[in-house]
């Protein structure tokens, strides 16, 4: 997972889901993509383990204007968000676990 420059920030309205207390992870999936399946098991396990953290999934052919503003290039790609919904992190493919954990350490 990489760093993000400038601040970009989302809402719950446009993620279709709450906000974590503490961060959101957010995964940008499509219906057919096999890694997307593996990635939704890998944060919805950090989520449960972390307090305060919740794991949202955007179904990004639906929300095509979405995936344009953020350069979304390819799913799965999970985006780390601080409790104030501003993008601290980003990745493309399928995260491991210490890796998800890792980079939630930049937004809380």
């Amino acid at each position: 997972m990489h760093t993000t420059r400038g601040a970009v920030r989302l809402s719950e309205a446009e993620l279709g889901g709450p906000l974590g207390e503490r961060a959101t992870l957010v995964q940008f999936s499509t219906a057919f993509c096999q890694p997307c399946r593996v990635t939704r098991r890998v944060l919805a396990e950090v989520a449960e383990m972390v307090d305060g953290v919740a794991h949202v999934e955007v179904d990004a052919e639906a929300r095509l204007e979405l995936v344009r503003r953020l350069e979304i290039l390819r799913t799965p790609t999970v985006l780390v968000l601080d409790a104030e919904g501003r993008v601290v992190r980003r990745a493309a493919g399928t995260p491991r676990k210490v890796d998800v954990i890792a980079a939630l350490g930049q937004a809380v």
